[in-house]
């Protein structure tokens, strides 16, 4: 193809987009695509990185597979698997929460100190002072997370999850 009918088609489409574009409103969608880069940058894709993608599909995922009384383990469980199992595994985000939680529920002390960040943060959430379990001595009866309680929530989102 030579310069001139290069140019011309360039000048034709070119000529087509600022038509389409004349009886159309300009969106937000619309400046964040150009603040992007627009054109070739986006086409077809997303600004938002497969990272971010990974933490809102899991965060999806909690939100209708996890029960939670106290509304923290989510947000804890998010915090985890931000940190260390989607840095390495983008793709498959639901398969590193299955062997995260796999992990926590084969080891005493992972679930403890997981059940305890639980508390801790459901104290920052509600402004109220935790209840942490003591070993060998049974849950205060307001406690919202105890081992058992986050026991059996993990086991039934694994649950789930393998269904």
């Amino acid at each position: 193809m030579s310069d001139e009918q290069e140019t011309d088609s360039t000048d034709k489409a070119a000529e087509i987009e600022r038509e389409a574009r004349m009886h159309r409103k300009f969106s937000l969608n619309d400046a964040i695509g150009q603040l992007a880069g627009g054109g070739e940058f986006t086409k077809g894709g997303t600004p938002v990185t497969r990272k971010r993608q990974a933490e809102l599909e899991l965060d999806e995922y909690l939100r209708r597979h996890l029960v939670d009384s106290g509304g923290v383990l989510r947000t804890v469980l998010s915090r985890h698997l931000g940190e260390s199992l989607l840095n390495d595994d983008y793709n498959q985000p639901i398969a590193s929460l299955v062997e995260y939680v796999r992990r926590i529920l084969a080891s005493a002390l992972l679930l403890e100190e997981f059940v305890r960040e639980a508390d801790a943060e459901w104290g920052r959430v509600h402004e109220e002072r935790p209840y942490f379990q003591v070993p060998d001595r049974p849950p205060h009866r307001d406690d919202p997370y105890t081992v058992d309680s986050v026991r059996l929530a993990l086991f039934q989102l694994c649950e789930r999850t393998a269904s």
